[in-house]
């Protein structure tokens, strides 16, 4: 999980997402995996609440040019306050890496068209001992991603816990779900 560059589990799991599709990438930051599904060719909506790190994406999809340039909207908005701001059901793929808000799991998982793609990766409780977070209420529990996806009907098609140890040291969790009336097929294992 290099902060400067996409996260390869994202990556693998933005293959997998159909040319065309509209991609939420929720808390983006400045916007490394919104650049990589601009890139891929797909439409992005990128959220957060640092207008700095927006403007960052900003110019570096101005500098991709062309269909990048149109096919980014950019949303600031405070993720943890009232009113939410995304509406239910309006993507084929939602992207959440290095963010955890519990009270927002659920609205999470509710953004998801039928047959979209859940892609999530963050920290995980014994990060602590590697540097930050060490907030317990910024770490998963053992198996909480897994539960949260079965508990919202998403079905998880791939799942690890554990320690990464190229780059930074980090305990994580990483998920791909799709909703339960997705074509798996889709999303095939080989």
């Amino acid at each position: 999980m290099v902060e400067g560059r996409p996260s390869a589990w994202v990556l693998d799991g933005l293959r997998g997402v159909p040319d065309g599709s509209h991609v939420l990438d929720f808390a983006c930051g400045s916007g490394r995996h919104s650049i990589a599904a601009l890139q891929r060719g797909l439409t992005v909506t990128a959220v957060d609440r640092d207008a700095a790190a927006l403007s960052v994406l900003a110019r570096q999809a101005e500098a991709l040019g062309g269909t990048a340039r149109s096919s980014l909207v950019l949303l600031q908005a405070d993720l943890e306050a009232d009113p939410w701001p995304l509406e239910p059901a309006g993507f084929d793929a939602v992207v959440v890496c290095n963010y955890l808000f519990r009270p927002r799991l659920p609205a999470l998982a509710g953004l998801l068209r039928p047959g979209g793609l859940m892609i999530y990766e963050t920290f995980a409780q014994g990060n602590e001992r590697y540097g930050r977070p060490s907030n317990p209420d910024y770490l998963l529990a053992s198996g909480e991603l897994f539960a949260w996806a079965q508990a919202t009907g998403l079905h998880v098609i791939a799942y690890q816990d554990g320690v990464v140890t190229a780059g930074r040291r980090a305990r994580i969790q990483r998920l791909r779900a799709v909703r339960q009336t997705a074509d798996l097929e889709a999303f095939a294992l080989e």
